[in-house]
Protein backbone atom coordinates (compact mmCIF):
# COMPACT_ATOMS: atom_id res chain seq x y z
CA UNK A 1 0.00 0.00 0.00
CA UNK A 2 1.14 3.33 -1.09
CA UNK A 3 0.54 6.80 0.95
CA UNK A 4 1.56 9.87 -0.55
CA UNK A 5 2.41 12.95 0.68
CA UNK A 6 2.99 16.66 -0.59
CA UNK A 7 5.61 19.39 0.34
CA UNK A 8 6.17 22.67 -0.38
CA UNK A 9 9.66 24.91 0.54
CA UNK A 10 8.34 27.81 1.37
CA UNK A 11 11.66 29.47 1.44
CA UNK A 12 13.72 30.31 4.22
CA UNK A 13 14.88 26.57 4.77
CA UNK A 14 11.13 25.80 5.64
CA UNK A 15 9.20 23.38 4.17
CA UNK A 16 5.40 22.31 4.95
CA UNK A 17 4.30 18.62 4.74
CA UNK A 18 0.54 16.80 3.94
CA UNK A 19 0.25 13.79 5.12
CA UNK A 20 -2.00 12.34 2.01
CA UNK A 21 -4.64 10.30 2.91
CA UNK A 22 -5.65 12.43 6.66
CA UNK A 23 -4.52 16.09 5.66
CA UNK A 24 -2.47 16.67 8.61
CA UNK A 25 0.39 19.22 8.04
CA UNK A 26 3.89 19.75 9.62
CA UNK A 27 6.53 22.28 9.14
CA UNK A 28 10.12 21.12 9.06
CA UNK A 29 12.64 23.66 9.59
CA UNK A 30 16.62 23.22 9.02
CA UNK A 31 18.22 22.98 12.60
CA UNK A 32 20.13 25.89 13.94
CA UNK A 33 23.85 24.24 13.13
CA UNK A 34 22.87 23.78 9.49
CA UNK A 35 21.75 27.76 8.54
CA UNK A 36 17.85 27.25 9.83
CA UNK A 37 15.69 28.95 12.05
CA UNK A 38 15.22 25.70 14.01
CA UNK A 39 11.75 26.23 14.89
CA UNK A 40 10.00 22.83 13.98
CA UNK A 41 11.25 19.47 13.32
CA UNK A 42 14.13 18.88 10.78
CA UNK A 43 14.14 16.29 8.69
CA UNK A 44 16.63 14.05 10.53
CA UNK A 45 14.64 15.08 13.85
CA UNK A 46 11.43 13.11 11.63
CA UNK A 47 14.20 9.74 11.98
CA UNK A 48 14.71 10.12 14.78
CA UNK A 49 10.96 10.67 16.45
CA UNK A 50 10.12 8.14 13.52
CA UNK A 51 12.70 5.37 14.83
CA UNK A 52 11.29 6.35 18.37
CA UNK A 53 7.54 6.15 17.83
CA UNK A 54 8.10 3.24 15.65
CA UNK A 55 9.63 0.76 18.03
CA UNK A 56 6.66 1.98 20.45
CA UNK A 57 4.21 1.26 17.87
CA UNK A 58 5.70 -2.08 16.69
CA UNK A 59 6.06 -3.44 20.09
CA UNK A 60 1.88 -2.88 20.86
CA UNK A 61 1.04 -4.21 17.93
CA UNK A 62 3.03 -7.40 18.34
CA UNK A 63 2.59 -8.01 21.79
CA UNK A 64 -0.75 -6.69 22.32
CA UNK A 65 -2.47 -9.72 20.79
CA UNK A 66 -0.45 -11.83 23.94
CA UNK A 67 -2.06 -9.59 26.62
CA UNK A 68 0.89 -7.23 27.23
CA UNK A 69 -0.34 -3.42 27.16
CA UNK A 70 2.38 -1.14 26.48
CA UNK A 71 -0.02 1.66 27.26
CA UNK A 72 2.12 4.19 29.90
CA UNK A 73 5.46 3.36 27.74
CA UNK A 74 7.89 6.21 26.74
CA UNK A 75 11.01 6.93 25.42
CA UNK A 76 13.51 9.35 24.66
CA UNK A 77 15.91 10.21 21.42
CA UNK A 78 19.36 11.71 21.14
CA UNK A 79 20.41 12.51 17.65
CA UNK A 80 24.18 12.87 17.40
CA UNK A 81 25.14 13.92 13.68
CA UNK A 82 28.46 13.00 12.11
CA UNK A 83 31.20 15.61 12.92
CA UNK A 84 32.59 15.65 9.27
CA UNK A 85 31.52 16.21 6.05
CA UNK A 86 29.15 14.69 4.35
CA UNK A 87 26.14 15.24 6.95
CA UNK A 88 24.25 12.47 8.30
CA UNK A 89 22.95 11.04 11.17
CA UNK A 90 25.55 9.19 13.17
CA UNK A 91 23.92 7.98 16.04
CA UNK A 92 20.45 7.63 17.80
CA UNK A 93 20.35 6.88 21.12
CA UNK A 94 16.62 5.27 22.48
CA UNK A 95 15.48 5.04 25.85
CA UNK A 96 12.52 3.14 26.34
CA UNK A 97 10.85 3.57 29.54
CA UNK A 98 8.60 0.26 30.04
CA UNK A 99 5.39 0.77 32.04
CA UNK A 100 4.80 -1.91 35.08
CA UNK A 101 3.72 -5.49 34.82
CA UNK A 102 5.59 -6.67 31.73
CA UNK A 103 6.56 -10.59 32.64
CA UNK A 104 10.70 -10.35 32.68
CA UNK A 105 10.47 -13.74 30.72
CA UNK A 106 8.44 -11.51 27.67
CA UNK A 107 11.04 -8.67 27.72
CA UNK A 108 13.68 -10.19 25.56
CA UNK A 109 10.95 -10.93 22.85
CA UNK A 110 9.65 -7.48 23.21
CA UNK A 111 12.75 -5.98 22.65
CA UNK A 112 13.81 -7.58 20.03
CA UNK A 113 10.56 -6.44 18.00
CA UNK A 114 11.25 -3.91 18.88
CA UNK A 115 14.52 -3.35 16.92
CA UNK A 116 12.65 -5.52 14.44
CA UNK A 117 10.34 -2.22 13.81
CA UNK A 118 10.51 -0.74 9.67
CA UNK A 119 11.89 2.11 10.55
CA UNK A 120 14.77 0.38 12.59
CA UNK A 121 15.14 -1.88 9.59
CA UNK A 122 15.52 0.68 7.32
CA UNK A 123 18.49 2.89 8.34
CA UNK A 124 21.52 1.91 7.29
CA UNK A 125 24.46 0.14 9.01
CA UNK A 126 25.79 3.55 9.18
CA UNK A 127 23.83 4.79 11.67
CA UNK A 128 24.31 3.63 15.21
CA UNK A 129 21.32 2.76 16.86
CA UNK A 130 21.72 2.60 20.80
CA UNK A 131 18.79 1.14 22.61
CA UNK A 132 18.02 0.73 25.94
CA UNK A 133 15.33 -0.49 28.23
CA UNK A 134 14.04 -0.07 31.45
CA UNK A 135 11.63 -1.84 33.54
CA UNK A 136 10.22 0.01 36.69
CA UNK A 137 9.68 -3.48 38.41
Amino acid sequence: MAVSFSIAYRGGLRCDAEHGPSKTHLITDAPTDNHGRGESFSPTDLIATGLATCMLTTMAIIHGKDGIVLDGASASVEKHMTTTPPRSIARLVVRIAMPRGIPAAARNKVEQSAHGCPVARSLGAGVVQDVTFSYPD
